[in-house]
């Protein structure tokens, strides 16, 4: 695949992610709603801890120095590139370097996080969970590498993870050392859904917290979405 034929410039400036609250302490999550305070959703990532060591040293693949200071919430912008799933691939991540995943829109971004809940739900045999969520926005102005319109679908875009996520790995590897700053691609999860990853944390602009959302599981797939607190 050409990938410098598939460089689009992208001006975006209410890409959509979603993080679980269920780590945070009651009285902070009140605070965070009033006043907006995204610092403290670093925690609910559970890289805190993470995050001072990979802003110190580095990562095996993450270079201290490709991490983001004196910016509004570069601390919560740096967690996510701190944390990955250890011993696993996510589509365009492995062990040793997260990624800023997002979606064009919330609709889409609630389908993509219900599949991965739903693995997990799966795994332990058991469709009861409700779990909070706060949608947080981010700008994006730069360089992407955008697939939505290559055919035949890339390998890195099949819905099995285990056909997906190695060419995934490899194919965001080559984009990011080609310098540009993620990838655009049709959600696999939302039919007509758009995605983006961002793989370096400085194409993360403009941090904002929106609603918190709550999805509810009540013994089978497909949770029910309600808005538990306005943006």
């Amino acid at each position: 695949m050409d990938i410098g034929a598939l460089v689009a410039h992208i001006v975006h400036d209410r890409a959509v992610r979603l993080v679980a609250t269920a780590r945070l302490r009651e009285p902070v999550l009140l605070k965070l709603v009033a006043n907006e305070d995204l610092d403290a959703l670093a925690e609910i990532e559970g890289a805190t801890s993470g995050r001072l060591r990979a802003e110190q040293v580095g990562t095996d693949s993450l270079d201290r120095r490709e991490f983001v200071f004196g910016v509004p919430h570069a601390k919560f912008i740096n967690a996510a590139f701190s944390y990955w799933t250890p011993r696993a691939l996510n589509r365009f991540n492995g062990p040793g370097r997260g990624a800023w995943y997002a979606a064009f829109t919330s609709e889409t971004c609630t389908h993509e996080v219900a599949f991965h809940m739903e693995r997990e739900l799966a795994n332990v045999d058991d469709f009861h969970a409700t779990i909070d969520y706060a949608e947080v926005f981010a700008s994006f102005i730069g360089d992407f590498v955008d697939v939505r319109r290559v055919t035949p679908r890339p390998d890195f875009l099949d819905p099995r993870p285990d056909r997906s996520y190695l060419p995934g790995n490899q194919f965001a590897n080559s984009v990011r050392a080609a310098g540009h700053y993620g990838i655009v691609y049709p959600s696999v999860r939302h039919a007509g859904g758009t995605c983006l990853v961002a793989l370096v944390p400085h194409a993360v602009q403009a941090v904002a917290q929106g609603r918190v959302i709550r999805m509810c599981w009540t013994g089978k797939p497909g949770p029910v979405v309600s808005v538990i607190q306005s943006g």
